[in-house]
């Protein structure tokens, strides 16, 4: 176990003092080139994660590596502007450890979105889509080590990690905007290379549907959090193997700007009915 309670309690407290009587209550966790959804935030406050004591720094491509606290669509929202990846050298329960600080800080349903490879042969990258699972299991788990009882059980349930109220609300949501939302599931890969084509094959024997290096470490620790989760993806681009090009960060970065106003239309939509 990389950190205590007190630890996780002192990055709370700097954050508090920070908002005064701000309280959040949804916490929103943006991937790669997908952080313009922060600056679009009212009243906004802005915090570094450099200067929240415990945290990481945030290394990829398109993460600001920041927090933004203040109101997005009525809603009172903490936005993570990047996130941290194992592949950066950061342990799982570093990787998640924002998203306890943010329990603690009263968010009680988290947004998680990513750019993923389309690992389903029928859809095509620039896609959305819902993800109403996730496998992880050829790495340790984020919650190993010593139990936390605050935060949650020490076998948490992990049938229903992403919430059947906010899938449903997902799927409303689209329909009403007229915006195509694939159903599927994302398979963790912890990178940072992208994966070879018989892994991706092997992705695709073992049920996933889209592919990425991020998501699943913090959406577990949601769950044993008590947190309702939505997850979201951007299929940025086919994964290796299915066309016969390589793979670089820049094509990621390229389709989350062309599918800016859909994407960002959707999750500001979802924010309205929750």
């Amino acid at each position: 176990m990389d950190y205590t309670m007190e630890q996780y309690e002192a990055s709370a407290q700097m954050i508090r003092e920070r908002l005064g009587d701000f309280v959040p209550r949804v916490a929103m966790v943006l991937g790669s080139g997908l952080g313009y959804l922060g600056d679009e935030v009212e009243n906004p406050v802005f915090i570094d994660y450099q200067d929240i004591p415990h945290f990481k720094a945030s290394t990829a491509p398109g993460h600001k590596g920041r927090l933004v606290f203040g109101e997005l669509e009525g809603q009172r929202v903490a936005v993570m502007q990047g996130r941290m990846h194992h592949y950066e050298g950061y342990s799982y329960e570093a990787v998640s450890y924002a998203v306890r600080v943010l329990r603690l800080l009263g968010c009680d349903t988290l947004i998680v979105t990513n750019a993923a490879g389309c690992v389903n042969t029928d859809w095509k990258a620039g896609d959305l889509m819902l993800i109403t699972d996730q496998i992880k299991m050829f790495s340790e788990s984020p919650l190993r080590g010593e139990n936390l009882p605050r935060f949650g059980v020490r076998f948490p349930d992990a049938s229903h990690l992403y919430t059947r109220r906010l899938l449903d609300l997902a799927r409303q949501t689209a329909r009403e905007r007229d915006i195509p939302l694939r159903e599927g599931v994302y398979f963790y890969c912890y990178g940072p290379q992208y994966e070879t084509p018989a892994e991706i094959r092997a992705v695709r024997a073992l049920g996933g549907d889209a592919v990425g290096m991020s998501t699943a470490p913090e959406v577990i620790v949601a769950g044993h959090c008590g947190m309702e989760v939505l997850g979201l993806t951007l299929l940025s681009n086919m994964a290796a193997g299915i066309l016969d090009q390589p793979l670089s960060e820049q094509e990621v970065l390229d389709a989350a700007e062309a599918a800016r106003e859909k994407f960002s239309g959707l999750v500001r939509a979802c924010l309205r009915k929750m």
